[in-house]
């Protein structure tokens, strides 16, 4: 046994394979570990929009609400609220009608008051404002129950049966109207954006490595600018077929898709593309080194992106760093697309910048490095199958 273990030791794949396995439990635990530090700590972060519609009354109603809130509040029109809401600027609306003061103090009339919350956003960002709703609706019948309980003190004289009318109606005297936008239908469909994107990253990276090998492979058996066209055109060819395939099982599993399947799919495809082109950037600039910076971008992305926690709860750099990676507008593309949503075309902008970035990158590279012979690449390639195996 001693001498199959020294066999393995004394080949370089062996100690490659080691650290190459020592690099992705590094490079996460680095990334994951300072990104989610300090994060339910930011959960001021987060923000609520409040309507007055009831004047001063309702004026005094916001401020008992600012004061209570542990998130970012926000006093806004129901318009300009709405529009913020459905692009995630803010995540949850506070509605103060017109006609609530008066229903406070009228017996037997609840006083409603309405909750707009946007669900085409992460679980937590979901929970967090679910849970506003039920403690805002709380605080306040506790406040109605204390003013009502003085009402009854100040007419003590009540006959017992009317003072009992009385006090049930102080009971409960705030209704929560709870109405949503976007609903998303099941866990299951709450983590389509997460999933397609980890799932299309990793395949572009391990499709971007394999294509990397075959080229050097084929080494000067052709020349470099036939060897980029290629790849090219095998990511094109290779987005199109996982996007279809992807897109249709969803489907078919009852994904939720509101902009209907063509829109899904076109997204779909034009985020794998870009995830091919910028998985294989770093391979072109790096080598075969450049799967280590691509396990960088993976761990990177899942933190940065949204999927997992609210952008507004990570720190300033995390969320800076998100917004020059594609990641973070796959999700709220996805988002858009599958559950509801607005202004996609700033996401597919934002794709398209860093699609047309990784290919300039690439035919720069291209430009300035001179080939390899066919014997160094094939030297080369026995020196990475570790990858591959």
């Amino acid at each position: 046994m001693k001498k199959a273990i020294l066999a393995y030791v004394k080949k370089p794949q062996t100690i490659l394979a080691i650290v190459v396995a020592l690099m992705a439990q590094l490079i996460f635990c680095a990334f994951w570990m300072t990104a989610y530090d300090g994060v339910l700590e930011r959960t001021n972060h987060l923000k609520v929009a409040i309507v007055n519609e009831d004047g001063e009354f309702g004026q005094t109603i916001v401020q008992q609400l600012q004061g209570k809130l542990p998130f970012e509040t926000i006093t806004m029109t129901q318009e300009d609220a709405i529009h913020d809401l459905k692009q995630r600027n803010v995540h949850l609306i506070v509605t103060i009608p017109d006609n609530f003061g008066q229903s406070l103090q009228t017996p037997e009339t609840k006083a409603k008051i309405s909750y707009t919350l946007n669900e085409s956003n992460s679980q937590i960002t979901k929970g967090a404002m679910q849970s506003v709703v039920t403690t805002l609706t709380n605080e306040l019948n506790h406040n109605a129950a204390l003013q009502g309980t003085q009402m009854v003190l100040e007419q003590f004289n009540l006959p017992s049966e009317q003072a009992s009318q009385t006090a049930q109606g102080i009971l409960n005297k705030v209704e929560a109207d709870l109405q949503s936008i976007y609903p998303v239908n099941g866990m299951n469909n709450q983590m389509i954006p997460m999933m397609l994107v980890l799932a299309s990253f990793v395949g572009a990276m391990l499709m971007a490595m394999n294509v990397h090998q075959v080229s050097m492979t084929i080494g000067s058996e052709i020349s470099k600018w036939q060897h980029f066209i290629a790849r090219a055109l095998l990511n094109v060819i290779g987005a199109v077929i996982v996007s279809l395939a992807g897109s249709s099982l969803i489907l078919a599993l009852g994904g939720q898709m509101e902009s209907g399947f063509n829109s899904f799919w076109l997204f779909h495809f034009l985020t794998i593309l870009t995830f091919m082109f910028f998985a294989q950037m770093f391979l072109l600039v790096l080598g075969m080194a450049g799967m280590l910076a691509n396990m960088a971008m993976l761990s990177l992305q899942l933190v940065t992106s949204g999927t997992i926690v609210p952008r507004e709860m990570l720190s300033d750099f995390y969320q800076s760093l998100g917004q020059l990676l594609p990641a973070t507008y796959a999700v709220e593309g996805l988002m858009n697309l599958g559950f509801g949503g607005i202004d996609t075309h700033k996401d597919v902008l934002a794709l398209l910048v860093t699609l047309l970035c990784s290919v300039g990158v690439g035919l720069v590279v291209t430009l300035i490095k001179k080939q390899k012979g066919s014997s160094e690449s094939v030297e080369h390639i026995k020196s990475t199958e570790f990858l591959t195996n």
